[in-house]
């Protein structure tokens, strides 16, 4: 249970820092503006090399690419769960103008709904942690390389 405590604290923090970067951007209307969204894989990234980091030091002799792939994406993966909660609850209860603000941004919105929008963020998600983990692991995976 150690070994992925880690992973869903580092998984809360990275919701939380997603989710008050969204709120940020609403109190200057921002959050309409699909552009914005690139910021969240870096955030995300950030908190996927810290659990991955974290987890480097607490055991280093054990600490193996999978241990580390298995960290990052379960951090990752926690935190696209939890913002995608929210996100869905904030286009439904919180500001329900907001989807058809974000649809007429996009300049086609192909009658989307809420289900499929929040669907593409969950997969977003998913992805950026998907290439997140596999980018940060090149940074601490143990290398063979005797030169």
């Amino acid at each position: 249970m150690k070994k992925i405590s880690l992973s869903i604290k580092f998984g809360l923090i990275t919701s939380i820092v997603l989710i008050a970067y969204f709120l940020i951007l609403a109190l200057f209307n921002k959050h309409i503006n699909p552009a914005y969204s690139f910021f969240n894989a870096i955030i995300t990234t950030l908190g996927i090399y810290e659990a991955i980091r974290f987890t480097k030091l607490e055991n280093p002799e054990a600490f193996s690419y999978g241990e580390g792939f298995k960290t990052g994406l379960i951090t990752g993966f926690i935190a696209t769960i939890l913002f995608t909660g929210f996100f869905l609850l904030y286009a439904t209860e919180f500001n329900p103008d907001f989807l058809p603000e974000l649809l007429k941004k996009m300049q086609g919105g192909l009658g989307a709904d809420v289900g499929l929008i929040t669907f593409v963020v969950a997969i977003m998600g998913f992805a950026t942690t998907l290439v997140a983990t596999l980018a940060v692991m090149q940074h601490f995976k143990n290398s063979k390389n005797l030169a």
